[in-house]
């Protein structure tokens, strides 16, 4: 009877130890995040990799997979042992693909992730464990012209909703342990807003010039407006063209619609004053084009602080 008990309580341990994950200790070394690309959706990264593990079945040169990867060059391997478990240390260099937040670009911040899997064993069998305390990112060289904050590592399950062609009971979904390095960054805009936006400005400062001439002098009056107008909107595609398709108005939307009503504004008020000294209202017209002036003005500038309060605030 002892013996029988005995065998019982083997082949439960046994069992046990079989339906019991492998724990993959797993770290990470940012060493840069460089080649930034709104237009094309992407960046690139470069980082060091590390794993601790037991079972020899793993192989993270042939098994690794970064979900939201691009492309991935081939990896450097270290192979070594540590503490009894094999070691092994990877360097990578991928092209990571983000859908980037430009709605208040250049005054932005990005939420950067790179999720990392075993591609051949989901949690059944491969559990990572972070090392929180060896994982870190180089502050020197990691991303020049922005700020990184919130940089940490931990692990989550990632679900996929299909059994990849297995229709056996209980095969409906499959879930795998992912490692996710995840960072926030954001940037050091003021140089960049000026450049971007001076041609802007220039138009418009070009437009208010038009303010000085007497109204009757139609070819300064209409001519420095609709001069203006065309090299602010030689302006925003400039800008929209680094900057990828979207579906909200941002704030590079709202600074140029503001330009451009606000050109023809001026427009319109050497229409009013051009009528106004048609019918010897020369008073009238002195005044509807100094009012108008200051109120275009005014109006302008208030709502540039405003609009780029707003998305330094956020």
């Amino acid at each position: 009877m002892k013996r029988v008990l005995l065998f019982l309580s083997l082949i439960i341990s046994i069992h046990f130890a079989q339906a019991q994950p492998d724990t993959v200790n797993v770290g990470a070394y940012v060493m840069s995040v460089h080649d930034i690309n709104f237009h094309d959706k992407e960046y690139t990264a470069r980082f060091w990799l590390w794993f601790l593990y037991k079972n020899k079945d793993f192989d993270f040169l042939r098994q690794l997979d970064i979900i939201n990867a691009k492309s991935i060059d081939q990896p450097q391997l270290l192979d070594d042992s540590l503490e009894g478990k094999k070691y092994s240390m990877l360097k990578m260099k991928c092209t990571m693909k983000e859908n980037w937040n430009v709605q208040d670009f250049p005054f932005d911040q990005q939420h950067l992730k790179i999720q990392i899997e075993n591609s051949l064993f989901d949690k059944s069998t491969l559990v990572f464990k972070p090392d929180l305390k060896g994982s870190k990112f180089d502050a020197d060289e990691t991303l020049v012209g922005w700020d990184i904050k919130n940089f940490k590592v931990n692990e989550i399950d990632n679900v996929y909703e299909t059994g990849f062609g297995d229709n056996r009971p209980g095969k409906e979904s499959q879930i795998f342990s992912a490692f996710l390095i995840t960072m926030d960054i954001e940037r050091n805009a003021w140089g960049l807003f000026l450049k971007i936006f001076v041609g802007m400005y220039i138009a418009f400062l070009i437009a208010m010039v038009s303010f000085a001439p007497h109204p009757s002098e139609l070819e300064p009056r209409f001519g420095l407006p609709v001069g203006g107008l065309f090299a602010a909107v030689g302006n925003k595609y400039i800008i929209d063209s680094i900057l990828p398709e979207s579906t909200t108005f941002t704030l590079v939307d709202s600074l140029h619609a503001i330009t451009f009503f606000t050109i023809f504004a001026a427009l319109v008020v050497s229409a009013i004053c051009l009528k106004l000294l048609d019918q010897e209202k020369n008073a009238l017209c002195k005044r509807v084009n100094r009012i108008g002036a200051w109120v275009i003005g005014g109006g302008y500038l208030l709502a540039n602080i405003i609009l780029v309060a707003r998305a330094i605030g956020e």
